[in-house]
């Protein structure tokens, strides 16, 4: 039997490459639909598809929206690619799916993927509503999976998470974590991180965050709670169910926003919080009773400034690059390579302190999520918050009172109507934003001539 020809040898995938020792390019600007004249509407959270095709949004009139990928010229290098498409602007996005109530979290299903269509869907928790599983193609409902109280309502959880089989959804929301099997709707196994509302063993508060270490041979999640204190992170196995394997010490005395692993380094856990500018790493191989490092930019605002709004960090798939955005309109960039811990566990560690690598003015408003794109160099960045006219508010107030004084309580009540729109929020009264814009930004480098992420034969 002759031998195989040359040229068919197995496929290499090759990882994205990202370097920031340049600030990224800006490739593609895109908006969000906005249903009033208010523009009051902006991206929450933004994750892109685990195939890259589409990054998914959770938007702020309740809806999701589905952007595509920009398509950039075939063959081209990548930076022949930013020239031919520099600041262009998308369309818009492809798909809007309405929810009937606020969204709570989201979630892709882990082997999502365009070309298969019975994998490309998410899982989303909307306010008293069940946990629905949608069709990413056509916002279908697949099957909902409820959890109900002792008083029989709908409870909508605040965090989701698939295992890393993504056999299993795990939903947290106060004092417990409801686990359901993905390919049985309907009820779920209850797992209690407390024993009682009086007692103070345990985790207590709401489950706001959860995160699957991506390694195969350990079954370890890490659950984190909205509760102000100390010892709101706690690491729990699937096998055991609702005991505690750990609480990570040294934390910061507010709530949990986020967690994630590194990809790479499955044993070490970021963590961000709600209102605090500091992300904080910690060595799950060490005593764990504090963080190996703290990712902060030296720059940034008291924490007294800074609003509830969440933002969500992001580490790509090669685990050397974590990015974040402020509040102020800032992409931030640190490099993990700086805090990977000690080759061998310890049982003392020295928290250090890790300015960013990489700082861009990227938008005009706060950025709150930043998401790496898996398959090719790009970050893609979302703005937006609520900014309330306070000098029009009052003047429409005042001048309403003014109104109400010289006129009949019959020329009142047509007056007041006069200034409410059809969805019941008074005109230039409501919420408005400064900048609700997607970005997309090329970061591999001044120096890179090649398509990364698209392998090589």
């Amino acid at each position: 039997m002759s031998a195989a020809p040359a040229n068919t040898a197995d496929y290499v995938w090759r990882p994205p490459q990202y370097a920031f020792d340049c600030a990224p390019t800006l490739q593609t600007t895109a908006s969000v639909t906005q249903a009033d004249a208010g523009n009051s509407n902006f991206v929450r959270t933004a994750k892109w598809c685990p195939d890259g095709s589409s990054l998914l949004m959770h938007c702020e009139n309740r809806t999701f929206e589905l952007l595509p990928t920009p398509s950039y010229s075939a063959g081209l290098s990548d930076q022949e690619s930013i020239a031919a498409h520099a600041t262009t602007s998308l369309h818009g996005p492809s798909i809007v799916l309405p929810q009937p109530a606020p969204i709570l979290d989201f979630a892709w299903y882990p082997g999502a993927t365009a070309h298969s269509p019975a994998t490309h869907c998410f899982v989303a928790s909307v306010r008293e509503c069940p946990v629905k599983l949608l069709d990413a193609s056509s916002g279908r409902l697949r099957a909902s999976y409820k959890i109900v109280d002792h008083r029989e309502r709908q409870i909508a959880p605040h965090s989701l998470a698939f295992n890393l089989s993504a056999q299993r959804i795990y939903c947290g929301f106060e004092d417990a974590i409801e686990v359901f099997d993905v390919m049985v709707p309907g009820e779920g196994t209850r797992l209690p991180t407390t024993p009682s509302k009086k007692s103070k063993d345990g985790l207590k508060g709401i489950i706001s965050a959860l995160a699957f270490c991506p390694s195969y041979a350990s079954d370890v999640f890490a659950a984190g709670t909205l509760s102000p204190h100390e010892g709101n992170i706690a690491l729990f196995r699937e096998s055991d169910g609702e005991i505690p394997l750990a609480f990570l010490g040294g934390g910061l005395r507010a709530g949990v926003t986020q967690l994630h692993f590194n990809p790479m380094q499955p044993h070490l856990l970021y963590a961000a919080y709600r209102r605090r500018p500091e992300i904080l790493c910690w060595d799950l191989r060490s005593g764990m009773t504090a963080p190996l490092a703290t990712f902060v930019d030296p720059t940034a605002p008291n924490p007294n400034t800074l609003t509830n709004q969440k933002m969500r960090f992001d580490i790509d798939i090669t685990g050397r690059w974590l990015s974040t955005g402020d509040q102020a309109g800032h992409l931030l960039v640190f490099d993990l390579t700086k805090a990977s811990g000690p080759t061998e566990p310890q049982h003392e560690v020295e928290t250090i302190e890790i300015g960013p690598a990489c700082k861009v003015e990227a938008h005009g408003d706060a950025i709150g999520s930043v998401a790496f794109q898996p398959l090719q160099p790009i970050v893609a960045t979302a703005s937006g918050s609520r900014y309330f006219d306070v000098d029009e508010t009052s003047s429409s107030d005042s001048d309403s009172s003014d109104e109400d004084a010289d006129s009949s309580e019959d020329d009142a009540a047509p007056q007041a109507t006069a200034r409410r729109v059809g969805s019941g929020k008074a005109v230039g009264v409501g919420p408005k934003t400064r900048d609700a814009s997607i970005k997309f930004w090329y970061a591999g480098g001044s120096a890179a001539h090649t398509n990364v992420g698209e392998g090589e034969r």
